[in-house]
């Protein structure tokens, strides 16, 4: 009994010596944002990165439709997109206080204010860095939560806890350390929502990596957008009265 009680314990030192050495090598949050930092270009490039201009295509209804798309993004936290089909563009701005629309598709050619939770996803889109660059700084809170599975890719997985209570989950490739996956949690017309991004292609602009191709759309919905970056534009003069509403003519 005595030597069974000292191959029990011994056997249950093992597994907790193992289990602690298993931790340790586990990275942290400053590890994995640190390595993203470096995977998109270093600190210098980023915090250089002034203004971005996206061009390209929106193919929408599973590719049977497809819109001309530009986005302009400006720090700090402006950003302006534009989709046009047939003479006609929709238009969503945010000028860092206040967000609005013009919406022509459903007969709305007059500048309209956007409402808080309707900003939320524009605020998102200004961020030239993305979510977990100075995280601290925006006064959100990252937790790791190990790996999980991205479509055959394990990749590590961090929950973003933003200011304003909204939730992303990005996934970073284990090899490159870009996002190749970001996905939001919020409520918006007190309906909750997950949307899922899928970002690819990452192209170098001015020292930094910008993913060039965006599938979005409702996590588990089959009909996603998917956004096709042609031209990207780094640090491009950009005036900031693009961002603001219209003033009255």
């Amino acid at each position: 009994m005595h030597s069974r009680l000292i191959i029990s314990f011994t056997s249950a030192a093992l597994i907790a010596s193992a289990g602690f050495a298993q931790d340790k090598n586990q990275p942290t949050v400053d590890e994995l944002v640190s390595k993203n930092v470096e995977a998109k270009g270093g600190a210098e490039a980023l915090h250089a990165l002034q203004s971005l201009r996206l061009s390209g295509k929106t193919l929408v209804q599973q590719g049977q439709i497809e819109l001309t798309y530009v986005q302009t993004k400006k720090r700090t936290d402006e950003v302006r997109t534009e989709s046009s089909l047939q003479g006609m563009t929709q238009i969503e701005a945010y000028d860092g206080k206040e967000g609005w629309k013009i919406s022509p598709f459903f007969g709305r050619k007059d500048p309209e204010r956007m409402s808080a939770d309707d900003v939320k996803s524009l605020m998102e889109d200004a961020e030239i860095d993305g979510p977990l660059i100075d995280w601290k700084a925006k006064g959100s809170k990252v937790e790791y939560l190990g790996t999980e599975d991205v479509d055959g890719t394990l990749a590590y997985k961090l929950k973003v806890v933003r200011k304003n209570g909204d939730v992303n989950f990005v996934y970073l490739d284990p090899d490159h350390f870009l996002e190749i996956r970001v996905l939001t949690q919020r409520t918006r017309h007190g309906a909750y929502e997950e949307v899922e991004t899928d970002l690819s292609d990452y192209e170098k602009a001015a020292g930094v990596f910008v993913p060039t191709s965006l599938d979005l759309g409702r996590k588990g919905s089959s009909d996603k957008q998917r956004i096709i970056i042609d031209k990207v534009e780094a640090n491009v003069p950009v005036d900031d009265a693009i961002f603001h509403f219209p003033a009255a003519k």
